[in-house]
């Protein structure tokens, strides 16, 4: 009984995280779903290009079932970094098509297995598994960049992953965010040493 719970718990939640990730990259052009908003270059559209070679890995060749497209193998280190960023050739629609089989390749394995079903991840210290370790694994790693998303998408054009009706009856407009940010400056300069702005 807990174990079908913990399945369908986890699983949920990961199925919602895959689309709170994909709607991040609406509205936006493909210069801005691309472009690099870190120093090290993170950017919305290689996020999902990452997580489309995890899930297909993962739910993958780690329990014997592998993703029917090829992917770079997790030892080829010239490969390596290269999931996280689109060229100009790739479109958004490839990418995001792969993730969407790559998660419905998941789900189905998901839905074969138990969730004490034995897998196997060699770049793993501990590398003997099961679905159960790597649903948390995979739910982690989504939430994870779910979370880059949002702040990656606030910072090219505001759009955070809110209720707008609910915010505008809390009055959490943009006045409301340009006062909140100014406090939280003043406060992280007084905490700082520097003089508290006025």
């Amino acid at each position: 009984m807990i174990d079908d719970f913990a399945k369908e718990y986890l699983h949920g939640d990961l199925r919602e995280f895959r689309e709170v990730l994909l709607r991040k990259l609406d509205g936006l052009s493909e210069y801005d779903i691309r472009r690099p908003l870190t120093p090290t270059g993170t950017n919305l559209l290689g996020l999902v290009k990452h997580l489309s070679l995890s899930e297909a890995r993962y739910f993958g060749e780690v329990f014997d079932r592998p993703f029917p497209e090829p992917v770079p193998r997790w030892d080829d280190l010239d490969q390596r970094g290269t999931d996280l960023w689109a060229t100009e050739h790739e479109t958004r629609e490839e990418i995001t098509g792969r993730y969407r089989r790559a998660w419905e390749h998941a789900d189905t394995t998901i839905a074969a297995l138990a969730i004490d079903a034995p897998g196997h991840v060699p770049w793993w210290p501990r590398p003997d598994v099961m679905l159960f370790n790597v649903l948390v694994h995979m739910l982690t790693e989504t939430s994870r960049h779910a979370g880059h998303a949002d702040i990656l998408r606030e910072q090219l054009d505001g759009g955070v992953e809110m209720d707008p009706a609910a915010m505008a009856q809390r009055g959490q407009d943009a006045a409301f965010w340009a006062a909140r940010r100014a406090e939280v400056e003043r406060a992280a300069k007084a905490a700082g040493g520097a003089e508290p702005v006025a």
